[in-house]
Order: structure tokens, then C-alpha cells, then sequence
């Protein structure tokens, strides 16, 4: 069975041992000629020439000792080749040794033949999607907002002056191929303590992130270690990011939308404005959002993904704090409208207590339109199964489907699928949500197709 798989289509093998085993027979026809030479002048019935017999077969029947030769042969050279590439490529093997090397070479080869992918977002969502996607492609990029300013991310960007780094860390372990050991280190967080001793007179006692300045207690691992490559890096948060894909063999790419830390700003229905990534999420009825510095640039890593993608998927993860600050990095709309990608906005499947509360799916669009980005999405993509299990505790609700937008007039092409887990119906199931998407792509043509001249003239 595992040499059969060595021959199957697409892994690359069977066209190089082809060319080898012709350079066998070639070899073979010059050896038989040198033979035929050598024995020209041998008495039928010497030593030598006895040798001769029994190497050419001649005690075997006249009409079997080619089709012999040959599959004594042809085993061989197959066995031999197999032996050669596992003692040339097990030293070096990363992967796990209870999957067979095959296997794993097929599953590359397949996958650096899927769909360029950018999945564009933050959040749980975000990463949720790249799980799915990497059983699909391998050339997937991730663009990260970095506007988060809670937690142990708020602590290192203060501190450091660097931008937010959970989200990226997030996406990296979900596309890494590293060990489980590895993925559970960089998530680990250590645990925060109460400091010992009284505090001092007249201060009040250190709660949440500001106890985390006082050592590692709350921090990530993952953050640690993206902040030491900065500082090692010389400030360069870019190729910090690229040495972090690189270091952990991650499956396709993860960049941050901008070098740039940014603060995130909103503005709710009634007109009072809230700033900061972590008090918005908290914060009912936000109407519009924007980021500070007003002038900031994007990537050239985001930007070259966008201008080379195939499918470009908006989407899912927190509308106002994650999905909207990276949308608004001037320059990242502009891409996207000008891409030949096909565009999918991934409609979250729950509601969330705070910024979506009581959104439904038009309200969602709506929320595009509101900072002008409705032009977009060329699909909208939602789910339609309402049974999931609900976890304990859970605040939202599912959102309903009530289209089409406000905005009716030119609106994306709404797509109804099952993409919620079971388990949770807080939380997309990756590899549904992930076919969903590839389905769609493949019935649009499985290919890139000129920029929506609508598309361009709106995002101008």
C-alpha cells in the first residue's frame, strides 16, 4: 500500500523514477553489448561461458527470460529508489514519525497546488477559518489587525511601543505545523500573582493589566517571544512577523495589516465617542469606528497577498474590533477592490454582547456600507442551521437572517450554508466554513477573473 501511494498522481515521483529506470535500460543495452563482445570467443560448455548461461537466463525458456529479467528488475529499482529517498530524507524529517513520509509529501505537493487564499480579520474567527483552510491550500496568507489594546497585547504595546500582537500570535499557532507541544507553549499563559507584602501607602492594589507590567504574569508565551523579535530585529515588527512563520514551519503566512500600533476609536447611535479595541467590544450600539494615526500605511506583505489572491475572504470575527480595523488601514480596501480575487465576506454566526448585540444579517452588511465598504463582498456567506449547542453562559444569539440590506441596490450575492459547530453554536466549524467557501469559488469558475469595474469606480 505505501508503494502505491509513491505512484499515485500529484506526488512528483513517478516522471524522475521513469527517467532513471530509462537510463537503466540504456545502461543495460550497452552492458549486453559489452557481453556479447566479451563472450564472442568462449567455447560453448567452459567455465565462462557457463557463467554467461546462467546470468543471461538461458536455462529458462527462450520465451520467458525477458518478462523474468524484467520483473526482477523492475522490483528492484523500486525497492532500491524507496530505500534511497527514506535514507536520504529520514535524517532530516520534522513531521511525525507514526505518519508515513509519503503521506506528508503528497499533502504538500497537493496543497501548493491549491487557491491563493488572504483571510482578513482577527479574533477567534479568524483563526477558526485558517484551520479549515490549511487542510485545502497551502498558500494562505493571514492579515491581522493590530489594534487590540487589552490584555497582555495592551502591556507590550504600551511598554514596547510595538502593535498588538495576540491576534498574530492566534493565527500563527493555527497554521503552524509545528508539534502539539510546540502550539500549547506558545499559547501558554503564565499565571498572574498578587504581589507580596502590603501595598504602599496611599496606592491602591494592582488589578488586571496593570499587575502585568510587574513580570510575565498574564503574558502569552507566543507574545513574549514575538516582542523579543522585534527588539531583535531592530524595531522591525514586519520582518518579526516573517520570522515567526518561518521559525514555527507555519502552513501558508501570517502578516499584520500595519507596522503601525493602532488605536482603535468609535462612535455610538447617540453620538458619545469610546476609545480603545478592548472598551468597544463592551460597547452597545456602535455606529461607526475609525483608527489613529489617521495617516498609517499597510504592509507590503498584506498588499502583494491581496494583489495575487484568488479568493479573498473578509471575515468572521468580531464586526467593530476586528473585521472593520483592518479594512481600515488605508490602501487594504483599495487592494481588495482592485484584486481579480473573488471576495467573500464570512458573516459571523452568533452575536456578541457588547458591539453585535441584536445584529442581524443585513445589519451586519449594513455595517460595511456605513464605512463604505459594501462594494466588497461579491458573496455574503451565512449560516442556515440553528440547532447547535448552546454553551453555558453563552450571551448571544444566533443571527437571524433578515436580508436583503438597507442597502439593497447592488448588493452582494447572498449564499445560505451550514458552517456552525455542533458543539458551540458560538463558533463556525472550520472545515464546513471552509468548503463552503472553496465550493463557492470552484461553481464561480476556479480562477481569476478581471476586477468589477463597479467594484473599482466605488472604491474611488
Amino acid at each position: 500500500m505505501n508503494l502505491r501511494r509513491w505512484l499515485t498522481v500529484g506526488i512528483g515521483v513517478k516522471r524522475w523514477l521513469l527517467l532513471a529506470f530509462a537510463g537503466l535500460l540504456v545502461l543495460a543495452v550497452g552492458v549486453a553489448h559489452v557481453l556479447r563482445q566479451v563472450t564472442s570467443n568462449l567455447e560453448p560448455g567452459t567455465t565462462g561461458m557457463s557463467i554467461v548461461d546462467v546470468i543471461t537466463l538461458q536455462f529458462l525458456p527462450f520465451n520467458v527470460r525477458g518478462l523474468a529479467a524484467g520483473v526482477v528488475g523492475v522490483a528492484l529499482f523500486l525497492y532500491g529508489a524507496y530505500r534511497l529517498v527514506r535514507a536520504l530524507v529520514d535524517p532530516f524529517a520534522l513531521w511525525d514519525r507514526d505518519q508515513p513520509m509519503v503521506e506528508v509529501i503528497y499533502q504538500k505537493r497537493f496543497l501548493a497546488r491549491g487557491p491563493r487564499v488572504v483571510a482578513i480579520g482577527g479574533g477567534t474567527g479568524l483563526s477558526t477559518l485558517l484551520r479549515g483552510l490549511k487542510e485545502h491550500t497551502s498558500n494562505l496568507t493571514a492579515v491581522v489587525t493590530v489594534a487590540d489594546d487589552g490584555g497582555s497585547s495592551g502591556v507590550l504595546r504600551t511598554e514596547l511601543g510595538i502593535p498588538a500582537v495576540g491576534d498574530i500570535r492566534n493565527c500563527i499557532v493555527a497554521l503552524a505545523d509545528a508539534e502539539p507541544l510546540m502550539a500549547a507553549l506558545l499559547q501558554y499563559r503564565f499565571p498572574v500573582t498578587e504581589p507580596e507584602g502590603p501595598a504602599e501607602p496611599g496606592l491602591p492594589p494592582l488589578r488586571d493589566a496593570e499587575q502585568l507590567s510587574v513580570g510575565v504574569g498574564g503574558h502569552a508565551v507566543g507574545n513574549l517571544l514575538l516582542a523579543a523579535l522585534v527588539e531583535l530585529e531592530d524595531g522591525d515588527f514586519e520582518e518579526a512577523v516573517r520570522e515567526m512563520n518561518r521559525v514555527l514551519a507555519v502552513r501558508g503566512r501570517v502578516v499584520p495589516a500595519s507596522a503601525t500600533a493602532l488605536t482603535l476609536c468609535a462612535r455610538t447611535r447617540d453620538g458619545t465617542e469610546v476609545d480603545g479595541q478592548s472598551r468597544i467590544a463592551r460597547t452597545d450600539d456602535v455606529d461607526r469606528v475609525w483608527i489613529r494615526p489617521d495617516v498609517v500605511r499597510p504592509t507590503d506583505d498584506a498588499l502583494a497577498a491581496i494583489g495575487d489572491a484568488d479568493i479573498i475572504v473578509i471575515g468572521p470575527g468580531s464586526l467593530y474590533t476586528s473585521i472593520l480595523p483592518a479594512l481600515l488601514v488605508p490602501g487594504i480596501a483599495e487592494a481588495i477592490a482592485a484584486s481579480g480575487a473573488l471576495v467573500v465576506f464570512a458573516c459571523n454566526v452568533a452575536t456578541q454582547p457588547g458591539e453585535t448585540r441584536g445584529l442581524d444579517l443585513a445589519d451586519h452588511v449594513d455595517a460595511l456600507a456605513r464605512h463604505g465598504l459594501a462594494h466588497l463582498p461579491d458573496i455574503v456567506l451565512a449560516n442556515n442551521r440553528f440547532d447547535a449547542s448552546t454553551p453555558s453562559g453563552w450571551l448571544g444569539e444566533p443571527v437571524r437572517l433578515r436580508w436583503p440590506p438597507a442597502s439593497a441596490s447592488g448588493a452582494p450575492r447572498l449564499v445560505l450554508d451550514d458552517v456552525v459547530d455542533r458543539e458551540n453554536a458560538h463558533h463556525h466549524d472550520p472545515l464546513r466554513l471552509a468548503a463552503a467557501i472553496l465550493g463557492e469559488w470552484a461553481r464561480e469558475g476556479g480562477r481569476r477573473r478581471r476586477p468589477s469595474a463597479a467594484r473599482i469606480a466605488r472604491a474611488s
